[in-house]
């Protein structure tokens, strides 16, 4: 998912982002508030047992450092 969606997405839950504020931390305010692990980019072995999670693909990528 793009920056801007992700604002978007975090706007439309009434959450405020910083200019400084990065994908990956606004991405773990988002996981916080809708009561989820904020563990977005932390799969640096390539496992994880959140399977529903909508951030899954983008989350490897990230841990990866290739988003």
């Amino acid at each position: 998912m793009r920056f801007n969606q992700v604002r978007n997405l975090a706007r439309e839950m009434g959450i405020r982002a910083r200019r400084t504020t990065t994908k990956t931390e606004l991405i773990r305010t988002i996981q916080r508030e809708e009561g989820n692990f904020d563990c977005f980019a932390s799969a640096s072995a390539g496992e994880c047992d959140q399977m529903d999670c909508v951030w899954r693909v983008d989350c490897f990528l990230a841990s990866k450092g290739r988003n």
